[in-house]
């Protein structure tokens, strides 16, 4: 995903009410660098464990932020794959956990909502 994409992608959030946030993509290439990106990118509270649980448990949290659906926008998400391919996924596998649990029908839905963007993928 080129530069462009990424900011039409945070646009088109920004346009139907959600809020987008940004992966930084450079620190993506092993586990713990992801982890610690998307905890930056979303906020994660103090609390985030750096683990595939704690990464499910904060992504159908939320409750730090405001209500709304919140995207997540993670443009580096191939060099993890090329890098780790189990570890991206196992870390796709929990983001596809998360969005579906706070999806229109998840049983964590609420004032809370998730999207993921994965554009490389």
């Amino acid at each position: 995903m080129s530069a462009d994409d990424t900011k039409a992608a945070a646009e088109e959030a920004f346009a139907r009410g959600a809020y987008p946030h940004l992966v930084n993509s450079r620190p993506t290439v092993d586990k713990a660098g992801t982890l610690s990106a998307f905890a930056d990118a979303l906020s994660f509270p103090d609390y985030f464990g750096h683990n595939l649980d704690a990464l499910y448990d904060c992504l159908t949290d939320l409750s730090w932020l405001p209500p709304g659906e919140h995207v997540l926008i993670w443009p580096g998400s191939d060099a993890l794959r090329k890098a780790e391919p189990k570890t991206y996924l196992a870390i796709r596998s929990v983001l596809s956990d998360a969005q579906r649990a706070l999806g229109p029908n998840g049983r964590s839905a609420g004032s809370w909502r998730l999207t993921v963007v994965l554009p490389d993928a």
